[in-house]
């Protein structure tokens, strides 16, 4: 970042004026450069904006500019502050990181929504195009236009929707439908569930029902208890077990016959689910036997293939470059099949590798379920050390990839020693458990940094001649961790994964945009 860059996003967090995404370019710049943090520091001054005439500065200060700032910004101000301070303070940056984290750590996280896509089959999402598997349902109306959905609303009550549907999630007791098919069922916790239609209500009690709502009519069938049907303007009626009723939208009553069979039962939604995504994974599956084959593949781990031992994680390139898995457990893979991803949750968890040449350019590409993100860094492929041209690939506890490959060695305070590309933050709690395509290309001839995540580029950073690396060298690496494993101390910094990963690539080159959305679409499960 140079100068022309730097001082106006400073005058901007001082100012509180900062954009989200200045702001992290800014952090970014100031954890790596004491010019960055002096720089920070002096404009304060100027300002008046920073006091240094009592032991209690670093509180004072925090108290200071937090108040300043709205919102969420009002905690971003507070930790460039603790980089200020904690620079002219002595603490040195290993404090201000500590500061910073306990900082974020007070924040509870948010999220929104009263029920989550528990399955799909072919579930096409008319104004939701990205809403999958384990996705909160979003709030305000939504349109299926084809295939089956099952929700889980946060009160028990588990829906299935068929076919074309216009529905709402209105509350964990209260859903609205104005065309389509549902099933209910509703647990004994949920009494009282409540489905709004344009002819009257039903309410439950205690018990499955079908609904099925056109424009002109709503039929009704109780497939198991009772329920009360409250039309508008007229008196409630009660339905029980084996019961059925259409009421017009013109408020008459008609009868019709009962036919549980016309609506998808649970049993019914799990066979047709897993049928498919066997399917799907059968079909991945053989697209990976190809793309093993691909010329550029350094390294290619589909995870689901072992040795007998077990403990060897087999490379299915040309390369031969197996791994050794050390602690790391079997889980499923994002088909859900046993066995067939690794999980790196136990502290000492990883693979082994060895990666040997030198490549122009690098595109590094997994599969990943982020669980959480509770250390500072998080491990996705990291080189023993950080040796001069080598790549390191990891996300921030603040959710953000970090993607960089070590240019110079630094001396203190003669600035950083490579290009480090952050992107926006990719994840939060609300995302826990869920699979997640994460990919990012280094392109030397383009000088850029650019992040996927499912399949489309969040960011892409451009990369000054002074930090550019023409050629990058792995060597010694870890899958889901880092250090030194050879070294004599026994004390290493947590960094692994706490997560799972079920399928691992490296590229010489660069990937394309349309090659990874390719990748993606494949591999989503």
């Amino acid at each position: 970042m140079t100068l022309n860059d730097r001082d106006p996003l400073i005058d901007d967090l001082i100012e509180g004026s900062i954009s989200e995404a200045d702001f992290f370019k800014l952090e970014a710049e100031m954890r790596v450069s004491s010019e960055a943090r002096q720089a920070y520091y002096s404009r304060l001054k100027l300002t008046d904006s920073l006091r240094l005439e009592s032991s209690l500065l670093l509180e004072e200060e925090n108290d200071q500019i937090v108040s300043a700032w709205p919102g969420k910004f009002s905690v971003l101000a507070g930790i460039a502050a603790v980089f200020a301070v904690a620079f002219i303070s002595a603490y040195g940056l290993k404090s201000s990181l500590e500061v910073r984290t306990s900082d974020i750590a007070a924040a509870e996280p948010i999220a929104t929504g009263y029920a989550v896509l528990a399955e799909h089959s072919e579930a096409v999402w008319v104004n939701q195009p990205n809403l999958n598997r384990g996705d909160l349902v979003p709030q305000g109306p939504l349109q299926m236009e084809s295939g089956l959905a099952r929700l889980e609303l946060f009160s028990g009550v588990t829906i299935i929707l068929e076919g074309k549907a216009e529905f709402e999630i209105n509350s964990p007791m209260e859903m609205s439908v104005l065309h389509g098919k549902i099933r209910a069922l509703v647990p004994t916790a949920a009494n009282g569930f409540r489905v709004l239609t344009n002819s009257g209500d039903v309410v439950d009690l205690g018990t499955e029902f079908a609904l099925n709502v056109t424009p002109e009519h709503a039929d009704m069938h109780v497939l198991d208890g009772e329920i009360e049907w409250h039309p508008k303007g007229e008196q409630k009626q009660h339905l029980s077990n084996g019961q059925s009723l259409r009421w017009t939208a013109t408020g008459n009553p008609e009868s019709v016959a009962f036919e549980p069979s016309q609506f998808t039962g649970l049993a019914d939604f799990e066979q047709r689910f897993v049928s498919q995504r066997l399917q799907r994974r059968q079909a991945w599956s053989d697209s990976a036997a190809v793309l093993g084959n691909d010329t550029r593949m350094i390294a290619y781990y589909p995870i689901h293939q072992s040795n007998e031992w077990g403990r060897q994680l087999l490379d299915s390139s040309q390369s031969g470059l197996n791994g050794t898995v050390v602690s790391a457990r079997n889980d499923a893979d994002r088909w859900g099949q046993s066995g067939s991803a690794l999980n790196f949750s136990p502290a000492g968890s990883r693979v082994r590798v060895s990666i040997p040449g030198e490549h122009r350019s690098v595109t590094f590409y997994c599969w990943a379920r982020i669980d959480s993100l509770d250390r500072m860094y998080n491990s996705l492929f990291l080189t023993d050390g950080h040796e001069l041209n080598e790549p390191h690939w990891q996300i921030m506890n603040d959710g953000r990839l970090f993607f960089s490959v070590k240019r110079r060695d630094a001396l203190p305070g003669s600035g950083k020693d490579k290009h480090i590309a952050y992107s926006p933050p990719m994840w939060d709690p609300s995302q826990s458990g869920k699979w997640l395509q994460i990919a990012t290309v280094y392109n030397v001839d383009e000088q850029t940094t650019t992040h996927f995540v499912n399949g489309e580029a969040i960011s892409q950073d451009r990369i000054t001649d002074e930090y550019i690396v023409d050629t990058v060298r792995i060597g010694a690496a870890s899958i889901g961790n880092w250090n030194e494993p050879t070294r004599g101390d026994p004390n290493f910094a947590l960094r692994n994964l706490n997560g799972a990963i079920d399928e691992f690539a490296i590229f010489s080159g660069s990937l394309s945009a349309s090659e990874i959305a390719e990748l993606y679409e494949k591999g989503r499960p």
